[in-house]
């Protein structure tokens, strides 16, 4: 038996189906790159807009040691009451310390921080408490970026070498907590070094 012959205009059917499908299908595609685009554009500015007076604070340098220097040691700062210049009493290196990547993280937030003019005020002399010293590759003796912390309330916090302080805002509860208890863990005595503010 002879199977059935298609006639001309079913076959043509077929091609425009098979068209209309194509074209359905590039759209699709099309239509999801512009969605994906879109969205990238906009985790890049929510992200920039996250982050930029923590930039212009930290500086580019510091801020990128912040989030990412291999080493990093927290040092308990005292007042020398003979010169006057602040010294690390205890140097810790808390590289590897329990939620250290969510303190980095938290560092460069703006909205963890009090950015008001009433917090930033300059006192006529800040008692620093602590310093993170931030090391990159090869770095052994001068780190890269150090942050001095005021942590008496309201709590301020300082880029060594860069003018202007920020209040600690709403950071300032949640790394009093985090330095009690990374503290205890591993604190080596040191040499009453200089911090260098």
């Amino acid at each position: 038996m002879k199977a059935p012959r298609k006639s001309a205009a079913s076959s043509r059917r077929l091609q425009l189906r098979q068209a209309a499908a194509g074209g359905i299908g590039s759209a699709l595609v099309v239509s999801l790159l512009i969605l994906a685009l879109g969205l990238a554009t906009f985790a890049v500015w929510f992200q920039w807009n996250q982050t930029r007076r923590c930039l212009a604070f930290y500086g580019a340098d510091a801020a990128r040691s912040i989030q990412s220097a291999p080493r990093v040691e927290l040092w308990r700062l005292q007042t020398d009451a003979s010169t006057g210049r602040v010294v690390a009493l205890d140097r810790t290196d808390i590289s590897a310390a329990p939620g250290l990547v969510h303190l980095r993280r938290g560092l460069v937030e703006d909205a963890n921080f009090n950015w008001s003019s009433d917090a930033t005020r300059q006192r006529s002399a800040p008692d620093w408490d602590m310093a993170f010293a931030f090391f990159r590759s090869g770095e052994r003796d001068s780190p890269s970026a150090t942050l001095a912390v005021d942590l008496d309330e309201p709590g301020v916090i300082a880029v060594v070498g860069r003018p202007g302080r920020a209040g600690l805002g709403r950071v300032g509860r949640g790394l009093r907590r985090w330095i009690e208890a990374t503290l205890p863990e591993a604190s080596s005595p040191g040499e009453g070094r200089p911090a260098g503010l």
